[in-house]
């Protein structure tokens, strides 16, 4: 500002010389002399600090507006980048300051200090400053929808990667087939508490279907439109389960790259399933039971503590009671998660649903599997309806799935189920590991007659290469008979 003139030699005061023009502007502006005591101040300045003209010429500013930083720490004069320019003749800009009013509140300020010379010589400095008041709540506005958007972002990829690998292992829909009595107290069960909040305990032999009751208990609550996330609990290590379930932090432990979020914390608003619940280490346990009782929780690796709302479905094919007693589940969690018990009857107990399961089975497996089979023939039905099935429907649908994958017809010609089962499992128990290989290669190759390569051939099934397989055979002394 090398228009600018002084009022006297020795620095005390001076004004611009385009003073109508400063006076016009919105911008706060302030005049120093050399000792840092204010010679000019426009009216900008004096609305937006309160402190009046008179109130300040010959003062030093800083010591009204600028003495501490916005957290109330001392501000040295010192340090003030206003006095450093009246030290150094060098011009800052500062973004980052606030400015004190007259009453006592503060303002985050944008200034620079300029020199101001006169023939070669520097007599002062002058401020423009302007209140950012509106940008920084705008910028923080803007920084905190921002982490909305990204925690979001990451909860529907989370979400998002999780329903494409549930997806991937479902067919069909939820319905649950059948008109036995057990299959109607079943379904009552299922009506009376489905759109409550309790916590459901569903027990039943492996395969009977309990993540099927949970999916339709989640189906026909309130929550319907959220989530259902489900976690084998048998299916991770002690420590592994904590991060599946809870989450964890980066770097929370080797391998921890990147900040996860856990099955509650997906859960949120909808329905957590834990399936073979009675397989959680005591440790776990412990930390479940306080994750009902609080609802909230806390990720691997962080102190935080997140609030969910869930309501929570387990199931076990054990008898959790038992467990209890054994020393292997704790009481207080049994009861906590006992609040309304199903037990899912096994396919034994209920053979005369078997043609109903068949027909929904069969649709299911014809959209999977790119078939249009009609169903099954009289005399295969009759060998269904005669098997044991100690694996229940999920054997049912692995003897389905083999038999459509291998049929020529639209009709499925089913028969004798020969697999093991409980009736001769002290059978197979008296077997060698060669004897049982053997075994179970010849009856593959017998249910495909003997067939060895080909879509439908024993290594196909046998998920082995046609040439292995002969090698197979040979070593464990297998041949066709004639």
């Amino acid at each position: 500002m090398a228009s600018s003139t002084l009022k006297n030699e020795s620095g005390t005061e001076f004004l611009p010389e385009n003073q109508l023009i400063l006076n016009a502007v919105s911008e706060g502006i302030y005049g120093f002399d050399l000792d840092g005591n204010a010679v000019f101040i426009n009216p900008a300045a004096e609305k937006m600090t309160g402190w009046k003209t008179d109130e300040l010429l010959g003062k030093n500013i800083h010591d009204c507006h600028h003495h501490s930083h916005s957290d109330g720490r001392h501000y040295p004069k010192e340090e003030c980048p206003i006095y450093n320019t009246l030290q150094d003749g060098i011009p800052r800009e500062i973004t980052h300051e606030v400015f004190w009013r007259k009453d006592g509140t503060c303002f985050p300020v944008l200034y620079n200090s300029t020199p101001v010379y006169k023939d070669n010589k520097l007599i002062g400095v002058v401020t423009i400053f302007r209140d950012i008041s509106i940008q920084k709540q705008t910028e923080h506005s803007l920084r905190h929808a921002l982490k909305q958007v990204q925690a979001l972002s990451e909860k529907l990829s989370s979400e998002n990667q999780y329903l494409q690998l549930e997806l991937a292992d479902k067919t069909g829909d939820v319905g649950i087939s059948g008109h036995s009595e057990k299959i109607k107290e079943l379904i009552q069960q299922i009506k009376l508490v489905a759109n409550t909040d309790s916590t459901v305990l569903i027990s039943g032999e492996n395969g009977t279907g309990k993540e099927l009751v949970a999916r339709n208990l989640h189906q026909l609550s309130h929550r319907a439109d959220k989530p259902l996330i489900s976690v084998n609990c048998a299916a991770f290590s002690a420590t592994l389960l904590e991060s599946e379930l809870f989450g964890h932090e980066k770097g929370a432990f080797t391998g921890a790259t990147n900040r996860r979020k856990g099955r509650f914390e997906l859960a949120d608003h909808g329905t957590l399933f834990l399936d073979e619940v009675a397989e959680l280490s005591l440790e776990a346990q412990s930390k479940l039971l306080r994750v009902i009782q609080e609802q909230e929780f806390e990720r691997v690796g962080s102190s935080e503590s997140i609030k969910v709302d869930i309501r929570l479905m387990t199931a076990s094919h054990h008898d959790l009671l038992k467990r209890v007693q054994q020393g292997l589940f704790r009481m207080d969690l049994y009861y906590r998660l006992n609040v309304f018990p199903i037990m899912v009857p096994a396919l034994r107990d209920r053979l005369e649903d078997i043609p109903e399961l068949v027909n929904h089975l069969i649709h299911d497996l014809n959209r999977k599997l790119g078939k249009k089979i009609k169903g099954v023939s009289k005399k295969g039905l009759q060998h269904l309806m005669l098997h044991n099935w100690p694996g229940n429907v999920r054997e049912l649908q692995n003897v389905l799935e083999r038999e459509i994958i291998l049929s020529q017809g639209d009709v499925l010609q089913i028969a004798p189920i020969t697999t093991i089962n409980t009736n001769n499992a002290l059978q197979a128990s008296s077997l060698t590991l060669a004897q049982m290989e053997k075994q179970y290669v010849t009856q593959v190759l017998q249910q495909v007659n003997w067939r060895i390569s080909g879509n439908t051939g024993a290594a196909t099934l046998l998920d082995l290469a046609p040439s292995t397989l002969r090698s197979r055979m040979k070593k464990l002394g297998i041949t066709r008979p004639n």
